[in-house]
């Protein structure tokens, strides 16, 4: 069965009384190349479990089973779970029917393989990198732009740059047409390759908390100076204590640095 044929998946839905459902993200990856370049993204080896986010009716479910010595296809859409087992019989495939979010990782070392549902492309970022045992990797497709965001450096952060490259070091690996995909997105979209590192060491009891409370009150007004957002800290912060970090008050949020905001957070916390 030709899953990456835009009339052979038509042709599947249909005879299934089944179509794209948009309050579930469903934009089927059918192009042969992108999903090639997804799977060597992953670098995938007969020892690597992988844990596949929004399976819809398995084009890279069936790649990925080639090549990893097991996958588990997480689906939201118990039809569409129906329709794939049909056509993927692979004895190292386990379909799950559930809510990504809601979901337990079964592994502890695992790598996230997906075509993610773009509506909660964040969400599901976070879920990984939060999780006691996180992926040694995710390859996500996402939207290009979210993926932009992601990757950017500064002084064109973000609340959504500084979340995952806290935790992760992100990376375009390539863009996708809207075409290849199947019903097509108004939007283009890029694979991103996130590599997971661990920040524990060395930093205080409840770091992680206080970063990003830090973070938040840093960019919860983006266009004003660093100095007067953080004057909404539950903590009275002085701006020798912000020098002393190496940084400016005057500054913006969106031109710190992971690494800044670490330094600023030690100083202010921990100091």
């Amino acid at each position: 069965m030709d899953l990456t044929s835009a009339k052979t998946v038509k042709n599947i839905l249909e005879e299934n009384n089944l179509s794209p459902k948009k309050s579930l993200g469903q934009n089927f990856l059918i192009d042969k190349e992108a999903l090639e370049k997804v799977v060597k993204a992953a670098d995938l080896s007969k020892k690597d479990i992988v844990v596949e986010v929004g399976s819809g009716l398995g084009s890279l479910t069936n790649l990925l089973s080639t090549s990893a010595k097991k996958v588990i296809a997480i689906e939201k859409d118990s039809k569409i779970i129906t329709v794939a087992k049909q056509h993927l019989k692979r004895k190292n495939i386990t379909f799950v029917n559930e809510d990504i979010l809601k979901f337990n990782i079964p592994e502890k070392k695992y790598k996230v393989v997906a075509n993610v549902p773009y509506y909660i492309t964040s969400p599901i970022i976070r879920k990984f990198l939060e999780e006691k045992y996180p992926p040694s990797l995710l390859v996500l497709t996402v939207q290009k732009e979210v993926a932009e965001r992601i990757t950017a450096k500064p002084p064109f952060m973000s609340l959504l740059a500084v979340s995952v490259q806290f935790f992760a070091l992100p990376k375009v690996v390539s863009h996708i047409s809207p075409c290849s995909f199947f019903p097509q997105p108004s939007v283009a979209s890029s694979i991103l390759q996130i590599i997971p590192y661990n920040r524990k060491k060395g930093l205080g009891k409840d770091f992680n908390k206080n970063f990003f409370t830090l973070v938040k009150v840093g960019f919860s007004h983006p266009r004003k100076q660093l100095g007067n957002n953080l004057k909404a800290l539950n903590i009275k912060v002085s701006s020798n204590q912000i020098k002393s970090a190496g940084i400016d008050p005057k500054q913006r949020a969106e031109t710190l640095s992971v690494e800044e905001w670490v330094l600023l957070a030690e100083n202010l916390f921990y100091k």
